[in-house]
């Protein structure tokens, strides 16, 4: 069986590029896998929200094979590759005729798609989930988005996969803290990622105020990349403040480092776009306590294994209490990431993911 594989890959600076390579490993070691493929026994197309994936997006609507939705939302994608009418017409194309309006609105705020929830709310999958043999997803909240346009399509839920990394020297953690000015006994919270306004800064921000004017000993590292300079902007001041560690995009080896000398991760997203974190899945397969959002994105995950907080108005003062019980009980916090490291190594590993994967395509071949 010859697959043709469809996806951005390293040197790309994306999520889905390292998640790609790993499955593009794994699955050559069962079969020919030909990427860019212009003839495949099954295609296997990886589409995420934004415009690296514009001609992925083509070939996977002209010659269906299957689809992984590494984010339940395309406004963004469609926002960053059409024009006006393009657009509206793709929007009215999956909510109907009546919504035209709606649409022409959306367009001329796509200024505020970022944080504006109509986006999310929106998530215009109608086409590739149609068209598509099948739909794989990460999470349910993905799977339920997809249903909703396309209530006959085959959707698979398939975990999103963990490669273990070297663990970096301890030397190399402790010297990394110590050029972060941190003490031995400096409870260190860490932000990874690309830093947008659905990561929640400000909350958090807040909320580690409130953990530091309770006199704890705590610390946070930003680590990452903004996507928007007017929040590079706005942010700045408060970034500034006692205790917080700032980092920018950090190469492979650097973000392992870092990724275990914080002592838990604070991961929240909102809204949300029926994403699966790969940070929560990478800090948590390493043995990391994470804090995430309680949504449907993150409902797989036991609840012995993250901690969870509400979005909305509640979110800062939720946060903060989380943020200080991990400090006050570190105890509880490592037994956290201990529950997070056997179950991602149990539900997440590369080599689990790919027969979930090999199974589809198989299923998928003989049924042509």
């Amino acid at each position: 069986m010859k697959i043709g594989f469809y996806s951005p890959l390293p040197p790309q600076r994306t999520g889905v590029a390292d998640y790609s390579a790993a499955l593009l490993g794994a699955l050559r070691r069962l079969d020919e896998v030909e990427t860019d493929a212009r003839d495949a026994d099954v295609f296997l197309y990886h589409l995420g929200n934004n415009s690296l994936h514009q001609e992925i997006y083509a070939r996977a609507v002209e010659q269906p094979g299957i689809v992984v939705l590494h984010d339940a939302v395309l406004q963004h994608f469609y926002l960053g590759t059409l024009d006006e009418a393009s657009y509206i017409e793709e929007f009215v194309y999956n909510y109907g005729e009546w919504n035209r309006d709606l649409a022409a609105d959306l367009w001329r705020s796509r200024a505020r798609s970022a944080q504006d929830a109509r986006y999310f709310d929106y998530p215009m999958l109608r086409r590739p989930a149609e068209v598509s043999r099948a739909v794989v997803v990460h999470n349910p909240a993905a799977a339920a988005a997809v249903l909703r346009h396309a209530p006959q399509a085959r959707v698979v839920e398939i975990p999103h996969l963990f490669v273990p990394p070297p663990a970096p020297p301890a030397v190399e953690v402790v010297r990394l803290r110590e050029n972060w000015h941190l003490s031995a006994g400096t409870f260190l919270f860490g932000v990874f990622g690309y830093l947008r306004e659905s990561k929640r800064l400000w909350s958090i921000l807040d909320a580690y105020a409130r953990v530091r004017e309770a006199g704890i000993d705590a610390a946070l590292l930003v680590a990452g990349e903004f996507v928007s300079s007017d929040l590079e902007r706005a942010i700045a001041p408060a970034l500034a403040r006692p205790g917080i560690v700032r980092a920018g995009f950090m190469r492979e080896e650097d973000f392992w480092r870092a990724a275990h000398a914080v002592d838990a991760c604070v991961n929240l997203r909102h809204p949300a776009g029926g994403e699966t974190s790969g940070i929560t899945v990478r800090l948590m397969g390493i043995g990391k306590p994470v804090v995430t959002t309680d949504s449907g994105e993150n409902s797989s995950y036991p609840a012995e294994v993250c901690l969870r907080v509400p979005a909305g108005v509640a979110e800062p003062g939720a946060l903060a209490e989380c943020m200080i019980w991990l400090t006050l009980f570190p105890r509880y916090a490592r037994r956290i990431g201990k529950h997070a490291g056997k179950w991602i190594a149990e539900h997440h590993a590369l080599d689990t993911v790919c027969a979930r994967y090999w199974k589809l395509l198989c299923d998928l071949h003989r049924s042509y």
